[in-house]
């Protein structure tokens, strides 16, 4: 479905991502790993087209995307939901989940899916008319989820979705990517807990200073010596 070749994101003077190669397969989960400043959410933001600092090449479905407009790339069917919870707090539940349908015209499609999110997260259905900054951070987090899924994508790619929520709301926002990816939407997950992302993820991505260290099914890298020193804190003796 997504293909980079040679994929090279700079800004503000700094070489973040070095010319990685990578590939989402549709309908799959696919997880990008790597401490913090690796350059992770840069990728994620070069496919998007939120950098434009950027060379190489990217494909969606065989159509070169790299240069094209971010509200073209939506309209193609990738969404990103960026790291840190970013609801429109002035508006109500569902006048933010409204605003995931921007690049729709379709009324019925639109009402039949913004249904299908409140069954999917039905505490927003209870709060659909409360202002989003009197919802939790977990509940915040149902709503970008919800809004980026009213833009109806074929490749979601989630920034961090559990970072700064409880074990028990992290594990219902991981049990809810699995849903949303067993009804056909193919996911790229970048993911600070990664435990939960190799589990739940098809294949998986290391990415070290910019570049990719390891690449493997998720739960073979769950068995690597390197990747649970590093990232799942584990030491030598311990393995």
């Amino acid at each position: 479905m997504l293909e980079a070749k040679n994929l090279n994101v700079s800004y503000g003077g700094i070489h973040a991502v070095r010319g990685i190669d990578f590939s989402i397969p549709k309908g799959k989960i696919v997880t990008l790993i790597g401490a913090n400043g690796a350059g992770k959410s840069s990728t994620l933001r070069a496919i998007s087209g939120l950098i434009k600092n950027t060379s190489g090449s990217i494909l969606f479905n065989g159509k070169e995307i790299m240069g094209e407009s971010a509200n073209k790339i939506v309209e193609m069917g990738i969404v990103h939901t960026p790291e840190g919870r970013r609801v429109f707090y002035e508006f109500s539940v569902e006048e933010n989940l409204l605003m995931g349908a921007y690049v729709r015209n379709d009324k019925d499609g639109i009402v039949k899916d913004m249904k299908n999110i409140y069954q999917l997260f039905p505490r927003l259905e209870e709060r659909k008319k409360q202002r989003a900054s009197n919802l939790s951070g977990g509940e915040q987090q149902m709503l970008v989820v919800g809004r980026s899924l009213m833009g109806k994508p074929s490749l979601l790619m989630l920034d961090e979705p559990s970072l700064g929520l409880a074990p028990l709301v992290c594990e219902d926002i991981f049990n809810t990517i699995k849903i949303i990816n067993k009804e056909g939407t193919t996911i790229l997950l970048v993911e600070q807990n990664a435990r939960m992302a190799l589990e739940l993820s098809s294949y998986a991505y290391v990415i070290e200073t910019g570049k990719i260290a390891l690449k493997g099914e998720g739960k073979a890298l769950l068995n690597d010596e390197r990747v649970r020193i590093a990232y799942l804190g584990e030491s030598n003796s311990s393995i």
